[in-house]
């Protein structure tokens, strides 16, 4: 009940004030309850690091790449492979529209981030992680959040 009302008064807030990013310690927080910690080997910090480098934590971020796919939210999820966006053949491996990952409650994001990180390649999926984060001291992602 508690994960349910922390994600709730998250995306509530978000909502009501309009607005499209969230702060790095909120992020920790709905990151941690779902289980994010540890998955796949990967650390809470690894997991901020990531959204910050690929949306700056933006939840309704879209990018255009130079192959003319998109990439939506929180982790600039690419809507060519993992989602549904209407505009061109998608593979659609996590099964979920884009604007689902635009989603100030980020459940759809994070559940797709989750299937992507438990293929292979784990966060190398995403160049941005490996060039700013993978094997760098990451641990002050944290400092000052509260987690329970």
């Amino acid at each position: 009940m508690t994960k349910v009302l922390l994600i709730y008064l998250v995306s509530s807030f978000l909502a009501l004030n309009q607005a499209s990013l969230i702060s790095r310690c909120d992020l920790a927080q709905v990151l941690q309850l779902e289980d994010l910690d540890g998955f796949e080997g990967y650390s809470l910090s690894d997991w901020l690091c990531l959204a910050f480098v690929e949306s700056k934590f933006n939840i309704s971020k879209i990018n255009e790449n130079a192959d003319g796919s998109f990439d939506y939210g929180l982790f600039q999820i690419n809507g060519h492979y993992w989602c549904n966006d209407y505009k061109s053949h998608s593979e659609n491996l996590c099964q979920v529209d884009c604007q689902d990952l635009l989603n100030p409650n980020l459940l759809a994001g994070i559940h797709c981030a989750k299937r992507i990180v438990s293929g292979a390649r784990g966060m190398n999926n995403w160049v941005e992680w490996r060039l700013h984060c993978s094997g760098r001291p990451l641990s002050y992602w944290l400092t000052g959040c509260r987690l329970g």
